[in-house]
């Protein structure tokens, strides 16, 4: 199952934040528990907002994880499909809508 977290960093966090992000090594950036693969992470720096993609078949494990950065930001998490299961979801709206 994948997970789509979008963030917002208010501006007085962003420098406490930001110090705590470049204070982490490669690893620890990439480590987001047991249970959790991070896909992807994108940052708009000017903005104080990114977007991450993670799998996990554990929402309890995704939420552990989010909830590290909760304190510093807000942030939005949702499922998410890609485009092989949209398809096959589409499929399945599409046969049940012609009955």
């Amino acid at each position: 199952m994948k997970f789509l977290g979008t963030w917002k960093i208010p501006q007085d966090k962003w420098l406490p934040i930001l110090n705590k992000w470049i204070s982490m090594t490669p690893q620890e950036r990439a480590n987001a528990g047991e249970g959790v693969k991070i896909v992807g992470r994108w940052h708009d720096t000017a903005a104080r907002t990114g977007v991450i993609v993670m799998e996990s078949n554990d929402p309890a494990a995704v939420a552990r994880y989010v909830g590290q950065w909760n304190p510093y930001m807000d942030i939005e998490l949702s499922p998410v499909l890609d485009d092989e299961e949209t398809a096959a979801v589409g499929r399945q709206i599409v046969a049940d809508n012609k009955a």
